[in-house]
């Protein structure tokens, strides 16, 4: 099934008068931080290394055999890698019930010791419990370090981490809600993935002025984590500008809605890469303007398609075919390099894809 023949299946499955109610209002805080004393400033291994391992789209639903290769991609790659940091760009779950399906992929995060975060996806919030109710239920897993959501700030899972050397802070991770759908009546009534708000935009220039001021001036090379990739993607593509590496399996599907957020990183000048998921055939890193487009790697099991097998693309107008590979992303960080280094991991244990970016 394409792309966007799924989706529009999906939004009847899922029923659109289920998501109207909150997708276009802001979480509301809750009381209290559930895990206070989380470390959320990271430091370098005593070898001045940091890891960050990305999943993105486990789809997972509770009690679904096809569930069970991101259940085991998600186990085998937090003992193989050991990273420092775990950051999930959403698409947890995709099915009912929302809530046990979520605690159950998350659940080898919490039991690893290893700190890890999320960046919520459009069908987190669509299979009866609201975005609110997803969030708290994952942010009062162990090890989780997201912290509540913030007053006047759209989305539940805007949130900043911080890598720090023996200088200070070294980069920023900045994570977005990217939320659901929206729906704006009008002339032309637009129906679409949600976008960045400006309230959003305001969190993060704010911080990112912060981070600067506290740097003698010099803006924090920082990174972008969120599920729905921007617009700009597709205009980069559309200009014939081509991957540096991984596969290109289909058109990016962001927001038809563009609210700035690329223009306000090219003028912060700090975040360095979007890194992003959603669009489950692809896996590519692609520069444009100064900054670097960069795809998690699927980390589904066959709940959802996915044609990307081990050497690549493989086309398909049929259904996802059971046993494509699914995988992670890495990302390694060396004390006072303003870089980084970036490559995807397989289920099953093959590294492919190595790329520097300075």
């Amino acid at each position: 099934m394409k792309r966007r023949s799924f989706l529009k299946n999906a939004a009847v499955l899922t029923g659109a008068a289920a998501v109207a109610p909150h997708v276009l209002q802001a979480c509301a805080p809750v009381a209290k931080d559930i895990n206070p004393a989380a470390s959320r400033d990271f430091h370098y291994r005593q070898d001045g290394s940091f890891t960050v391992l990305q999943f993105t789209d486990t789809h997972y639903i509770a009690g679904d055999p096809r569930s069970e290769r991101a259940l085991n991609c998600v186990k085998e790659a937090l003992e193989s890698v050991r990273p420092d940091l775990v950051i999930h760009t959403g698409d947890i779950v995709f099915g009912r019930p929302d809530i046990q399906s979520a605690r159950e992929i998350l659940q080898p995060l919490a039991e690893s010791g290893i700190p890890w975060a999320v960046a919520l996806g459009n069908h987190d919030s669509q299979f009866g419990s609201s975005r609110e109710e997803m969030f708290a239920a994952i942010r009062a897993l162990p090890g989780c370090v997201n912290l509540s959501p913030k007053e006047g700030v759209y989305g539940c899972s805007n949130d900043a981490l911080t890598l720090s050397g023996s200088r200070g802070v070294e980069h920023v991770f900045y994570l977005f809600d990217s939320m659901d759908e929206v729906v704006l009546k009008g002339e032309e009534d637009i129906h679409c993935y949600d976008y960045i708000r400006h309230s959003q935009i305001a969190w993060y220039r704010a911080l990112s002025e912060k981070f600067k001021a506290s740097n003698g001036g010099v803006p924090v090379p920082s990174m972008a984590f969120f599920h729905i990739p921007l617009c700009e993607l597709k205009e980069a593509l559309a200009a014939g500008i081509e991957p540096v590496c991984g596969n290109n399996g289909e058109p990016p599907c962001p927001s038809r809605l563009n609210s700035g957020l690329f223009a306000q990183f090219r003028e912060m000048g700090d975040v360095k890469a979007i890194v992003t998921g959603h669009d489950h055939d692809c896996d590519y890193v692609l520069p444009y303007g100064g900054i670097h487009f960069i795809y998690g790697r699927f980390s589904g099991g066959d709940t959802i398609y996915n044609h990307l097998g081990p050497d690549g693309y493989i086309p398909s107008d049929g259904p996802t075919a059971p046993g494509t590979v699914s995988g992670c992303r890495i990302f390694r960080f060396l004390e006072g390099n303003p870089g980084f280094s970036t490559w995807v991991r397989l289920y099953g244990g093959t590294e492919k894809e190595l790329l520097n970016i300075e």
